[in-house]
């Protein structure tokens, strides 16, 4: 029997352009933004799946940003919406970050116990999790 991992390589390379790192995770594109899967082993007999979907991207942090994803997080039913922010690398070499330009990456987190799911139900359930990250990037870069 194959592994969760395996299998979750194995149902999304239908559907979806699938790479596999190094360190055993999964990365894959949908819509514009990307994605990490790994299975974690939480205890015996529990293994998670861990998804982090990178939705967008050094964007200006400003409050307009920051209220967009507030009420993305509110509305979101799958999954954890986070926005973490950034300072210019040219602040950083001055050692100062007052007054620099800030930017924000937002991601979309989600994780659920996998192994006991048919491969259809894995595949449908990561898709929605996928789709669900590609509406909120659309929402705040429209």
């Amino acid at each position: 029997m194959p592994s969760l991992q395996e299998r979750l390589a194995s149902i999304l390379r239908d559907v979806l352009p699938v790479e596999e790192e190094s360190d055993g995770g999964l990365t894959v594109r949908h819509d514009g933004t990307f994605a990490s899967l790994r299975v974690v082993n939480i205890a015996e007999d529990l293994d998670l799946v861990s998804l982090t979907q990178s939705v967008a991207w050094d964007m200006p942090l400003t409050k307009k940003l920051s209220d967009q994803v507030a009420k993305q997080a509110r509305d979101s039913n799958l999954g954890t919406v986070t926005l973490t922010e950034k300072i210019s690398e040219k602040a950083v070499q001055r050692n100062s970050g007052k007054g620099a330009a800030k930017t924000a990456d937002v991601m979309l987190r989600y994780n659920f116990p996998g192994a006991a799911l048919t491969d259809q139900a894995l595949r449908t359930l990561i898709l929605l999790v996928l789709d669900s990250g590609a509406q909120i990037r659309r929402a705040l870069t429209a």
